[in-house]
């Protein structure tokens, strides 16, 4: 359902060099699959997933959905896809129910069909007693289960979830691991991204390891660990990418007995 082909992304610096955002990178998911693209802030998560809706064209290669290049049939692509993304913010002076409802007319859903889908999801994320709360009044984690419930209220087959546990606490990201585990159960092909990578563990089927635009490593966890050696996502991300530590040690300085001379105090 999600196709990415050798994308590349430049962009153009100051001075008048580039900077490579994306370099080469393949991947695929498929219905019922939940594929983490993982690594730190900067390593192209974020500029991947603007290629696959079709808000950036790539330097090279491609990325479809359901069959449809993003490059070329963005509006096609985004009727596929519900993107749920911790920036993404909601219209503050429309109740949670006028909210959704004015996100599925966009969609174009039919306004009967569209109220079932409200019914259903305000009963599967527990929204019935906040929809008639305007959006500007909601906790934290309410706004995430309305983010969740946009992102599902034109049923669409693939779900883009960039970062979906920022700036929750531990009861707001359990709801966001309910609902991939639902995703899952309901046949969508899922994309998260994320810089957590013990929380991945727990939710991917399989994963891409990016550092620096780069795909390092990819597959299920058994595949990385016979790659690498490691046990943890963490781990093995450190060793695949090999990063260097981030703090240097300390010169050694201290006065030390050499020679059969005895040491100073």
């Amino acid at each position: 359902m999600i196709c990415v082909e050798h994308v590349t992304r430049r962009f153009a610096a100051p001075g008048g060099a580039e900077v490579l955002a994306v370099d080469d990178v393949s991947f695929s998911v498929g219905a019922g699959e939940v594929y983490g693209l993982l690594g730190p802030n900067g390593a192209g998560k974020t500029t991947t997933l603007r290629i696959i809706l079709g808000l950036l064209r790539p330097t090279s290669g491609q990325a479809s959905i359901n069959g449809y290049r993003s490059s070329d049939f963005p509006d096609q692509v985004k009727r596929h896809v519900g993107l749920v993304s911790a920036s993404a913010g909601l219209y503050q002076h429309l109740s949670v129910r006028e909210m959704l409802l004015f996100c599925a007319d966009l969609y174009g859903v039919a306004p009967q069909a569209a109220r079932a889908e409200l019914a259903r999801l305000a009963h599967l994320l527990g929204l019935e007693e906040i929809l008639g709360r305007r959006c500007a009044a909601l906790s934290t984690g309410q706004r995430q289960r309305v983010q969740l419930a946009r992102a599902l209220i034109h049923r669409p087959a693939v779900l883009l979830l960039d970062e979906p546990t920022l700036g929750l606490d531990v009861l707001g990201s359990q709801v966001v691991r309910e609902f991939v585990t639902h995703l899952r159960g309901e046949g969508k092909a899922v994309l998260l991204t994320t810089h957590h990578l013990d929380e991945a563990e727990r939710l991917c089927d399989r994963f891409g390891l990016l550092h620096r635009g780069r795909l390092v490593s990819s597959g299920t966890l058994a595949e990385l660990r016979a790659a690498s050696g490691c046990d943890t996502l963490v781990d093995m991300f450190l060793k695949l990418a090999h990063t260097e530590p981030a703090l240097r040690a300390e010169p050694d300085t201290r006065v030390t007995a050499r020679d059969g001379e005895g040491v100073r105090p």
